[in-house]
């Protein structure tokens, strides 16, 4: 009798501590509400207004239904494929220019026995820099009269271009920034990939007399392939997404002559300047599958599966 008194005292401890964890437990969802109200306010909602509102005429104010005219008017009008020509333009060159060159640094660095920890801090501070302040600096530097680069070239004897108030240079000024303000983060993603490369290939390669610029290509490109693909997914979608610096150098029209303006500034442009808020959102509707089709060809070509 006492051995089942002891028991059912014990079984009975066991069940209230069971019954404050689920009490407990249940609490701490209280605390998980505000963070599921604000994605339903701010990410959701949004998500959703924004898709019913490309198959209405809405001035914020005024809306009537229109069916797919938002998307036809999109697809119709020359601004925007100049939009997406200059955001397919900057976005290439970035890429082809970032990876090979930020991956060629972090070789360098991966190679160097000491200084390695500062050269990290070095090449990835503009990545940590705001883009827009960033954007506003380069402005200055490339001032085709008051620019430091431009003084230079004069200095040298070579022709100075306008930078940003030529169309033919302007998206070079562009690609040029945005090519300081990613390598750094290139750079530290290869270093990662290079630096967890195991050394057995390398000693393995020495052995059978594989010179080093040979063990680089035959065995560190070939396992930066993965690191190379998530590099080019997010650049893509980085640079079809691009808008803080151009609206910086050239307002939402891209200017001179619209020869900056990306699909971001485009949507801005028309959302908030022309206050035409169904044809913004149903170019960002478009921008949208834009993204989701290069990342899929992208995932592809790099042999990855979804």
């Amino acid at each position: 009798m006492a051995n089942n008194s002891i028991e059912l005292n014990v079984q009975m401890e066991v069940e209230k501590v069971r019954n404050k964890r689920k009490d407990w437990g249940l609490k701490w969802y209280v605390f998980l509400i505000p963070s599921f109200l604000g994605i339903l306010l701010f990410m959701v909602y949004p998500i959703f207004e924004s898709l019913r509102l490309s198959f209405y005429q809405s001035n914020g104010t005024v809306e009537h239904f229109i069916g797919l005219a938002n998307f036809k008017s999109v697809l119709s009008s020359n601004s925007f494929w100049n939009a997406v020509w200059n955001t397919f333009f900057i976005g290439i060159f970035q890429i082809i220019i970032t990876i090979p060159l930020g991956f060629i640094f972090a070789s360098i660095i991966n190679s160097t026995k000491r200084g390695q920890n500062f050269f990290k801090v070095l090449y990835f501070l503009p990545n940590v820099t705001s883009i827009v302040a960033a954007a506003m600096i380069f402005a200055f530097v490339l001032h085709p009269e008051m620019g430091i680069v431009n003084y230079v070239l004069h200095a040298i004897g070579l022709p100075a271009p306008g930078w940003l108030s030529d169309p033919s240079t302007s998206k070079w000024a562009v690609i040029i920034l945005a090519v300081w303000h990613w390598i750094g983060f290139v750079i530290i993603i290869c270093l990662a990939n290079l630096q967890a490369i195991p050394s057995e290939m390398y000693e393995a390669a020495k052995i059978d007399g594989a010179s080093g610029l040979q063990q680089w290509f035959f065995i560190t490109i070939p396992n930066m392939a993965g690191t190379f693909a998530f590099l080019l997914i997010t650049g893509w979608i980085g640079a079809l997404q691009r808008f803080n610096e151009v609206y910086v150098l050239g307002g939402p029209n891209g200017s001179p002559a619209r020869s900056i303006q990306t699909m971001g500034a485009f949507i801005y442009e028309r959302g908030f300047t022309g206050f035409e808020f169904g044809i913004a959102s149903a170019a960002t509707y478009i921008m949208f599958i834009l993204i989701l089709v290069f990342t899929f060809i992208n995932l592809k070509v790099s042999k990855m599966k979804i």
